[in-house]
């Protein structure tokens, strides 16, 4: 797909189906910088959003901080944990609505992330609204018709610099 200087590009990442993506594939994390630059791909960069659940951990702290200072505006969710143990924490319908949101005002939605739940919103930002709908995910773990159905797939497993080493 051709990408023109001028589009406006907005970008949307499901943190947490990246992280275990990463994690279960290479025991890495995602350098979310890398992907950022590679997605935007010299176009207008509207807004990027990264959509995280908070847990207890120390660690997360600065790693939002890190998202923030690398052009991510940071939208945060509680871990949700149930009188039984389970826990769920989810952004697919946050996601969702905020594509809806900012697809009058963008020619290009990125959505980083390889959850199939995300197949209707790719159909509807680019039937009823005239976006292009990219993906960028790990191809292994994307959702065959997610990728099927975006205008243009950046498989994040080709290329190293979109990981980073864990300790």
């Amino acid at each position: 797909m051709i990408k023109h200087k001028d589009q406006r590009v907005g970008i949307l990442v499901d943190v947490s189906n990246m992280y275990h993506s990463a994690k279960n594939l290479y025991k890495s994390r995602v350098n979310y910088k890398e992907v950022l630059r590679a997605v935007v791909a010299g176009r207008k960069l509207i807004r990027a959003t990264a959509y995280v659940i908070k847990t207890e951990s120390e660690e997360e702290t600065s790693f939002f901080e890190a998202l923030s200072q690398q052009g991510f505006e940071v939208k945060m969710k509680e871990l949700q944990i149930f009188a039984g143990g389970a826990k769920k924490a989810d952004w697919d319908v946050g996601i969702a609505m905020d594509a809806i949101k900012l697809g009058k005002k963008l020619d290009v939605i990125v959505i980083v992330s390889g959850d199939g739940d995300y197949v209707p919103l790719v159909s509807y930002l680019q039937n009823t609204m005239g976006c292009l709908v990219e993906i960028a995910a790990f191809k292994q773990t994307a959702s065959s018709r997610l990728i099927e159905e975006s205008d243009d797939f950046l498989n994040l497993s080709e290329d190293k610099r979109f990981l980073l080493k864990t300790n």
